[in-house]
């Protein structure tokens, strides 16, 4: 292991040792409360592009699973690459112990070409992110100039870097789902599958309006929601259609952008498997697991839809419903994967509302 640091934009310094692959990267800091769940929450592809920070101080007890396909998608997996663009641990085992290991999480990275920092105050780094904000920063391994990354913008979202480009489909039964794919997790796509739903993958851009089916579910993903215009002038026509739609986390900030709503970047986000969200017009708690740097503002929401959830943390926006249309949006997974089910049910109410 070598010396190496992250360094934020407003001029700290982090010292560590590089365990990844031998590369300098750019990218926004960001970091997730959870314990476990590392592979999944590292092939997710809301974390493209961003430097991810694990507050949790030791990551990587159980190594990496050995790929194993379920109904034709990887499980454990989100997707098919590492997405963030670097790591940053307190503390990186370099032994690994589970019945279903394949490697070792730094040789995972190494493979997958991701630079990692182990061994670095990840406590003073999150306090400092908590009170600053998410910021951009480099992390440095001495061994070249960091790679540049192209910012979120209208030419090239980073939901059209991590979007299927063509059309795929899943058969399972008569109901029919499209899925417009922003960087939609596989586990998504597997809970609809293992409601015998078929599922319609399609691009972020696709004009899905167009597909003869019985409801559209608006996918997780990176970036700004306001520069997926496409999508955006898409689910506005579904919409006149009024089939059922369920937006998740991107998905949801998407929906309320095409009903008229506003979005706005969080200080920090939210990043884990512990945000408490009560349902509103009730008493009802849900722990629930959240990837998103961006949030509905709930106040712009137009007379015909309600809030839906409100975090219990900072009373952010957590979801929107239409008051007479099957339309509705979940600012965290109920797919979970990692962190708790205890909303997994947004899906047997979508599919009630297609049937």
């Amino acid at each position: 292991m070598t010396q190496a640091r992250l360094q934020l934009r407003t001029g700290e310094s982090f010292p560590g040792e590089s365990v990844g692959a031998p590369f300098s990267v750019t990218g926004e800091v960001v970091f997730n409360t959870g314990m476990v769940g590392y592979p999944e929450g590292l092939t997710d592809p809301s974390y493209h592009g961003q430097i991810l920070v694990f507050a949790y101080p030791l990551i990587g007890n159980y190594g990496v699973p050995a790929p194993r396909m379920i109904r034709g998608l990887p499980e454990n997996f989100e997707s098919g690459a590492v997405q963030p663009r670097g790591v940053i641990t307190g503390a990186m085992s370099m032994y690994h112990s589970h019945w279903t290991s394949g490697s070792s999480l730094a040789d995972w990275l190494r493979r997958e070409g991701i630079p990692a920092l182990t061994r670095v105050d990840t406590r003073g780094l999150v306090k400092t992110l908590r009170t600053r904000g998410t910021m951009n920063g480099v992390l440095e391994t001495g061994v070249d100039p960091p790679r540049e990354y192209l910012p979120d913008s209208l030419e090239s979202p980073l939901a059209s870097r991590v979007s299927v480009t063509g059309t795929e489909e899943y058969v399972r039964g008569s109901i029919r789902v499209v899925a417009v794919d922003c960087g939609i997790k596989n586990t998504i796509i597997r809970r609809l599958l293992d409601r015998d739903i078929t599922v319609i993958r399609v691009p972020w851009d696709h004009d899905f309006s167009r597909i003869p089916a019985h409801g559209y579910l608006l996918s997780n993903g990176p970036g700004d929601p306001r520069y997926c215009r496409a999508t955006i002038e898409h689910t506005a026509r579904a919409m006149a259609r009024k089939k059922p739609i369920l937006g998740i986390c991107l998905g949801s900030q998407i929906l309320a952008l095409a009903a008229g709503a506003d979005t706005y970047k969080l200080p920090y986000g939210h990043r884990g498997h512990n945000q408490p969200c009560r349902e509103t017009g009730t008493r009802r708690c849900y722990i629930t697991s959240q990837n998103h740097g961006y949030a509905v503002d709930a106040a712009s929401l137009p007379e015909d839809w309600r809030e839906w959830f409100v975090n219990l943390n900072d009373g952010t926006n957590e979801g929107i419903i239409h008051v007479s249309k099957p339309f509705f949006g979940a600012q965290f997974h109920p797919e979970a994967s990692p962190g708790p089910e205890d909303t997994e049910f947004l899906f047997d109410m979508f599919i009630r509302a297609m049937q």
